[in-house]
């Protein structure tokens, strides 16, 4: 049996003395011993435990054994603060978006004034709101039926600052798009804005199913991600995160159909966010699997 103390990573005081243990024992049957001990940590998603002060954080299917942690050895406990679910804070994110866009296009005159409401609008405003509001349901749909998340929560602070994020670029975007002094590009442009939208749409979407059935419902099980029968997953013999290209894809397409200077600038910042994410994951990808196939994060043949 393995009586372990459980140490703050920061401060390095005792925390408690967790007791009763196995090699077969798990680090998330730690995480519940910890909780029945200190109530503030009940919720095991709010615990990361660590073998070193300093060192990345372990699995919660891992056992005392494989990591090789003796008897009366120390772990080292971080607490990630209040947590909330990944799919709350998706859905919050983007219906905002969504509420938002419409909230200006439909009300004109709580924006731009009285008479807003009597001048119509070009048919490229029209058809953006098509296109950002058909991003955003799709978003949604993906959330609840689509998306399998490895982890079951996230500290709560990150739904205020990923929603003002998604929020205000959602207004900022509108309110000059909607606006009555708005010049749309030519008829020719918007229309190949849009197909190229719709495109990188549809394959951001197949990229997301096939990212879903790597994962059998209610495991943490990763995979190295291949192409599938979809046209759209070959992308995958090129980057590691085809849906973050897509993705960009989309918000360059959309950019273009718009010619608006908000509507680049949320591009450039989700496109900075995206790609730091990509290398992230392509990193790991290729320490986790030492038969990980050459290819780049997001952009084929450059990064």
């Amino acid at each position: 049996m393995r009586h372990l103390e459980i140490v703050n990573a920061k401060s390095e005081r005792h925390i408690c003395m967790v007791k009763g243990l196995s090699q077969d024992s798990t680090i998330k049957d730690v995480k519940k011993a910890i909780g029945a001990q200190k109530q503030k940590y009940a919720d095991i998603n709010r615990q990361e435990i660590r073998l070193e002060a300093r060192g990345k954080f372990v699995k919660d299917e891992d056992t005392l054994g494989k990591l090789g942690v003796q008897n009366q050895a120390s772990l080292y406990f971080k607490d990630r603060g209040l947590q909330i679910g990944w799919t709350t804070v998706f859905l919050t994110e983007y219906a905002g978006p969504l509420i938002v866009y419409l909230w200006i296009y439909t009300r004109p005159w709580l924006f731009y004034g009285d008479g807003a409401s009597s001048k119509p609008y070009a048919s490229a405003v029209n058809i953006a709101m098509g296109a950002w509001s058909f991003h955003y349901l799709k978003r949604l749909l993906e959330t609840m039926f689509v998306h399998r998340f490895s982890n079951a929560t996230m500290p709560i602070m990150n739904i205020f600052k990923n929603s003002a994020y998604y929020w205000g670029f959602a207004a900022y975007v509108a309110y000059h798009i909607n606006h009555p002094l708005y010049t749309p590009p030519s008829q020719n442009q918007v229309i190949g804005g849009l197909v190229a939208f719709v495109i990188n749409e549809i394959g951001n979407l197949g990229v997301h199913i096939a990212l879903r059935n790597l994962r059998p419902p209610g495991t943490k099980v990763r995979k190295i991600p291949l192409p599938t029968g979809n046209p759209f997953t070959l992308l995958f013999n090129c980057v590691s995160c085809p849906n973050y290209t897509y993705e960009i894809g989309a918000w360059v397409s959309f950019t273009i159909m718009t010619q608006c200077l908000p509507a680049g600038l949320f591009c450039l910042a989700g496109a900075y966010q995206m790609t730091m994410w990509a290398l992230g994951k392509h990193r790991n990808y290729k320490k986790e699997f030492p038969n990980y196939p050459k290819r780049k994060a997001i952009i084929p043949f450059v990064l």
